[in-house]
C-alpha cells in the first residue's frame, strides 16, 4: 500500500518493517485523539478558505464515525498502513474521495503526532489524577480511623520513637498530594497546542492556530514552531517524571506494607483472599500484590531516564529516534494506574494491630518522651538525656506509655483537614471541565 510520502520508489520490505517498528501497535491508543486533531484542523482550514462548507460537513460526519469506532476499541491499522494518520486519511479517502485528501493541508505527520500525544497524555493524566485521588481518600480515611493506634517509628531501621497509624497512613496521603503538584505541572506543559507547526517550521498557508487551540481545549499554543517540535520528547520526559513521583510514593508504601505484614513485625494483616501461598509451606500467606507493585513502580521510575537517553543528544528538528519513546511512554499510564488501584484496594481492607506497643521489646521508644517530660519540669535537656540513658543502661528504665504530642502534624494533631484542603486546591487547578467541554463540542459539531 502506498505511503503518504511515497513517490515512484517502493521501500524495501525489511527497511519498512524496521522503520515502522511498533508504531501501528502504539498508534491504536492515539486513534481517537488523531481524529479529534483532524476535526479541529479541518474546521480551521474551512475558516481559512482551504475547504468549502460542504467538504467540511462531510469530512466532520465521517470523522465522527471513525471517532466512534476508536472509542469502542474497534479501530484497526491495516497491514501495509504505516501509522494512525495514514489509516484515518485512507478511511476518509475510501468514503469521500478527493475530499479525504485535503485534510493534510498545512499539516505534517510531525505536528499530527505531537498533538495526538498531547491529547492522549492529558487524558491519561486526568485518569491518573482521579486514581491518585481515590487512594488519597482511602489513606486519609484510614489515618483518621486509626489516629490513636500507636506503632514504632524507625530510624536506620532501628526502633526509635512512637509513631501512629494516623501518621503512617497520613504521611503517604500528603506525599500523594505533593505528587499531584508535579502532575499539575506536567499537565500544564502538556496542555499547549503544537498543531500548525507542521514539520517544525510552520506553513505558508494562512493557518489560524488560535482557533485550533480553542477547539481542542488547550490552555495556550506552543507559540514558536521550532520549539513546538522540540517539545517532542520533552513533554513525555516531563510527564514521566511526574508519573515516577507517584510510583516512588507507591513503591515506598508497598515496601512498608511487605515489611509490616511479616511475622517479625505483625503490624498489619491482609485479608487471606489478598495473599498467595507456597507450594510446599502450608502456613505461608505472601503479600505478592505489594511485591509486584513495588517492582513495577521501581521500573516506572526508570521511565524518565529511558526517555532522556533516547533524546539527550538530538539537536533541534525532527528525528525518527523520537518514535521509540512511544513504546515506553504510552503503556506507562495504564501500568501505574493498575498499581494505584491495587494499592487502593489493599489499603482499604488492611487490618491494623491495635496492641503493638504492649510488647516490651518496644519499651525503649518511650525514652525520648521521658527526657522531654523531665525537661518540661525544669531539668536541662542534656542532663535529662543523660539520666534516662543511664537508667536504660542499668536496666532500670520504666516507660510511661502515655504520649502527648500537640504540635501541627504530630501524633495528636495530624492536620488531615489541612492536607485534604491542600490536595483539593491542587486538583481544582487542572480545570478538567474546560477540556471535556471543548472535546464534547468538537465531536458534536
Amino acid at each position: 500500500m502506498a505511503k503518504l510520502w511515497e513517490k515512484n520508489t517502493q521501500v524495501d520490505a525489511k527497511i519498512e518493517a524496521f522503520t515502522v517498528g511498533r508504531d501501528r501497535e502504539m498508534d491504536v491508543f492515539l486513534a481517537k485523539y488523531d481524529v479529534l486533531g483532524s476535526m479541529a484542523h479541518i474546521t480551521m482550514l474551512e475558516s481559512a478558505g482551504l475547504l468549502d462548507a460542504h467538504e467540511l460537513k462531510v469530512l466532520l460526519a465521517e470523522l465522527k464515525e471513525i471517532y466512534k469506532i476508536a472509542e469502542a476499541g474497534d479501530f484497526v491499522i491495516e497491514e501495509g498502513v504505516e501509522d494512525v494518520h495514514s489509516q484515518v486519511e485512507l478511511m476518509l479517502t475510501r468514503k469521500l474521495g478527493d475530499a479525504g485528501k485535503k485534510i493534510h493541508s498545512g499539516r505534517s505527520r510531525n505536528d499530527q503526532v505531537l498533538v495526538d500525544l498531547k491529547l492522549f497524555a492529558r487524558a491519561e493524566l486526568a485518569k491518573t489524577v482521579h486514581a491518585v485521588g481515590e487512594l488519597f481518600e482511602v489513606l486519609i480515611e484510614q489515618s483518621n480511623r486509626y489516629k490513636d493506634v500507636l506503632l514504632p517509628g524507625y530510624t536506620h531501621l532501628q526502633v526509635a520513637m512512637p509513631s501512629s497509624f494516623g501518621l503512617w497512613f497520613g504521611a503517604y496521603a500528603e506525599s500523594l498530594a505533593d505528587d499531584l503538584q508535579m502532575l499539575l505541572a506536567a499537565y500544564k506543559i502538556t496542555n499547549r497546542n503544537p498543531l500548525g507547526s507542521a514539520a517544525g517550521y510552520g506553513s505558508s498557508f494562512p493557518l489560524n492556530r488560535q482557533l485550533t487551540t480553542n477547539l481542542l481545549g488547550f490552555d495556550t499554543m506552543n507559540y514558536n514552531v521550532v520549539y513546538a517540535q522540540m517539545g517532542r520528547g520533552k513533554m513525555e520526559r516531563t510527564v514521566a517524571n511526574a508519573l515516577a513521583g507517584v510510583a516512588a510514593t507507591i513503591s515506598k508504601l508497598a515496601f512498608d506494607a511487605c515489611m509490616f505484614t511479616s511475622q517479625n513485625f505483625g503490624f498489619i494483616k491482609l485479608p487471606d483472599e489478598f495473599t498467595t501461598g507456597s507450594s510446599i509451606m502450608p502456613h505461608k500467606k505472601n503479600p505478592d500484590v505489594f511485591e509486584l507493585t513495588r517492582a513495577r513502580c521501581n521500573k516506572l521510575q526508570s521511565l524518565p531516564q529511558q526517555i532522556l537517553l533516547i533524546t539527550n543528544n538530538l539537536p533541534s528538528g525532527y528525528f525518527r529516534d523520537l518514535q521509540i519513546i512511544k513504546e515506553v511512554f504510552v503503556p506507562a499510564f495504564a501500568e501505574l494506574r493498575n498499581c494505584i488501584e491495587m494499592t487502593t484496594l489493599m489499603m482499604a481492607q488492611v487490618k491494623v494491630n491495635t496492641g503493638i506497643l504492649s510488647d516490651s521489646r518496644y519499651d525503649l521508644i518511650f525514652s525520648v518522651e521521658e527526657v522531654n517530660r523531665r525537661t518540661l519540669t525544669g531539668v536541662p535537656f542534656r542532663d535529662a538525656y543523660k539520666q534516662v540513658g543511664l537508667e536504660i543502661e542499668s536496666g532500670n528504665f520504666k516507660p510511661d506509655k502515655k504520649v502527648k504530642h500537640t504540635h501541627e502534624g504530630s501524633i495528636g494533631n495530624l492536620c488531615n483537614d489541612q492536607i485534604l484542603n491542600y490536595k483539593n486546591e491542587i486538583v481544582a487547578q487542572f480545570n478538567f471541565e474546560k477540556v471535556t467541554d471543548a472535546e464534547q463540542k468538537l465531536v458534536s459539531r
